[in-house]
């Protein structure tokens, strides 16, 4: 194994989408083609996490109370994003229909796409294919929306795309969000 020099945020990504696959048993080669990332970079990807202490050492099962705690402590200040100029796109954080149906904005964020329906403010992608693999997998679209939530929501998406991960990951309400 490489050296170890930092988590990328396609890592983030994949660690979703093997959590989001559920008990589906899978190869580096589906990952691959669903997210549209190189069977070397998966490989790669899989490492780092592994090194990370995010996914067990057969990089097959993701340490579910660790990546929550990075999700919520760590990707703000690892991965940080400031909305951009307004563009067509894909609606993400609190534009994405699970977060919309309990927040209420007059502004929307989004993906960057040429044939998106939504029109906001640009949030960057973790990686350069990601709103193609949303398209093609609703729930893996709706985990990467509420992580968008957790880089530039403010506190009430935050506490929701918080409860969110703890229900997806620990199959638990989050002790914060059932404070309020």
């Amino acid at each position: 194994m490489r050296q170890h020099k930092g988590m990328r945020p396609q890592d983030i990504v994949i660690l979703l989408k093997i959590v989001v696959l559920g008990k589906k048993e899978w190869q580096f080669q589906d990952l691959s083609r669903s997210l549209y990332i190189s069977s070397a970079e998966v490989s790669e990807s899989l490492n780092r996490s592994s090194f990370s202490g995010l996914i067990d050492t057969n990089r097959k099962k993701v340490a579910r109370i660790a990546f929550t705690e990075f999700l919520k402590y760590g990707l703000p200040y690892v991965f940080p994003q400031t909305p951009g100029p307004l563009s067509r796109g894909m609606a993400t954080s609190h534009g994405h229909p699970l977060l919309k149906k309990h927040i209420v904005s007059s502004s929307t964020y989004v993906w960057p796409d040429f044939e998106g329906k939504d029109y906001g403010q640009v949030i960057e992608p973790l990686y350069p294919n990601q709103v193609k693999a949303a398209k093609e997998d609703e729930k893996l679209y709706e985990a990467l929306a509420m992580l968008d939530a957790i880089r530039v929501g403010k506190v009430r998406e935050k506490k929701f795309a918080f409860d969110y991960f703890s229900n997806l990951l620990l199959n638990e309400p989050s002790r914060e969000h059932n404070k309020n």
